[in-house]
């Protein structure tokens, strides 16, 4: 029935993921290649690769930053990573939706969507229960050129030139010239 697709396994659905572009595809390699570097030795990127979040879902983010060296996740996947990254443009309505909810309630503190729709980049941090809504990021930032970003557990987290001398456009720069914050459940708003 599904022979020779890739499947992604989210909330016990099988959901088939759309067809990437060349852009799409580059700037997953771009994220992946950068953020490595952020976070040196010790993680490693994987990219296109199942995370074992729960027995209902099985994600393959664009790019997921996880501890070790990718031999160690051979006999099974990694349950958790430091940071997951979806690169987005038709997907962008899965990717905010369904899978920001499936993040925070596997509780991975850091989820940043590449949005090349609206060219921007959009960080999600601090996962919470929502009382009415299962579970979301307190935290939501959307950033654009020229903004920088620095993911929260790299090796030079307290540097915040690491990912700007580093980092291609689409990785920890954002592309366009506004910057909002939404905290708490609150609308974002102009910094």
């Amino acid at each position: 029935m599904f022979t020779g697709e890739r499947l992604e396994l989210l909330n016990g659905l099988l959901v088939v993921p759309e067809p990437q572009g060349s852009p799409h595809a580059s700037i997953v390699s771009q994220v992946a290649r950068v953020l490595e570097r952020a976070f040196g030795p010790g993680w490693h990127a994987r990219q296109h690769a199942p995370l074992a979040l729960d027995d209902d879902s099985e994600p393959e983010p664009d790019v997921a930053i996880v501890p070790g060296e990718p031999r160690a996740y051979y006999a099974t996947h990694p349950s958790t990573a430091a940071l997951v990254v979806e690169v987005a443009d038709s997907s962008l309505r899965l990717d905010r939706r369904l899978k920001t909810e499936l993040y925070a309630r596997n509780r991975l503190r850091e989820y940043w969507i590449v949005n090349l729709t609206d060219a921007a980049l959009e960080i999600y941090r601090d996962p919470q229960p929502a009382p009415s809504e299962g579970w979301r990021y307190a935290d939501v930032e959307i950033m654009r050129a020229p903004a920088t970003v620095t993911p929260r557990r790299t090796r030079s987290s307290r540097s915040p030139n690491s990912c700007r001398r580093a980092a291609p456009r689409a990785a920890c720069r954002a592309a366009g010239p506004a910057r909002r914050r939404r905290r708490g459940g609150t609308s974002a708003r102009r910094r």
